[in-house]
């Protein structure tokens, strides 16, 4: 059976990319699962080149047999902030820095601010590098607002602060299926999943 390795150890993701490509006819690994440890240096400006980065890197540790590198960058785009954080969405603030505040930061950076200024997306990039060495990369987005409080405990990152006029809450209160269809991952995701079969 051939594996899909895919470049994060973030668990919340993990969990999203597993539904997303459960029907995939592959074993779906994290770099954790899968043993590899590397130094991975994102200094691309775009959320193509940090993915492609990073699935080029973490190709080089695998025995190319039968083996899809999959790697996503990801991050959120404040309009009135001039789409920061954008690339620096994870490091935002520093490395360590908890998305608890990294999201008060940004509430308080946009108070007063009426809603309609408050426009915001988070886009997601999944690049591939294939057992052959051919590469691809596909790109999803979801529009949203950065909402006036943090609410719900379903997601992750930035979910609780980033809203859905449709659903009129929180990505963090949408539940995993509604999320993962409207998800900037769900939809990079599956344009992968097309390039998979």
């Amino acid at each position: 059976m051939r594996k899909i390795i895919f470049a994060t150890g973030n668990e919340g993701k993990m969990r999203e990319i597993r539904s997303i490509l459960s029907d995939v006819q592959a074993e779906i690994l994290s770099m954790k699962e899968a043993g590899i440890t590397a130094d991975i240096v994102e200094d691309g400006r775009t959320f193509e080149e940090n993915a492609m980065i990073k699935a080029k890197r973490i190709a080089e540790e695998v025995s190319k047999e039968d083996v899809i590198v999959l790697a996503d960058d990801s991050g959120l785009e404040v309009d009135y902030l001039n789409k920061e954080p954008g690339v620096y969405s994870a490091r935002y603030l520093g490395e360590d820095t908890s998305y608890e505040v990294k999201n008060q930061n940004i509430l308080e950076r946009l108070r007063g601010v009426p809603k309609q200024r408050r426009t915001a997306r988070f886009v997601c990039a999944i690049a591939a590098v294939f057992a052959n060495g051919e590469t691809c990369v596909t790109r999803g987005t979801i529009e949203g607002y950065i909402g006036f409080q943090p609410a719900g405990k379903n997601g992750f990152g930035y979910d609780p602060i980033f809203y859905v006029d449709e659903y009129n809450c929180s990505t963090a209160e949408l539940s995993e299926d509604v999320k993962n269809q409207l998800s900037h991952r769900g939809k990079a995701l599956r344009a992968m999943k097309e390039k998979l079969d």
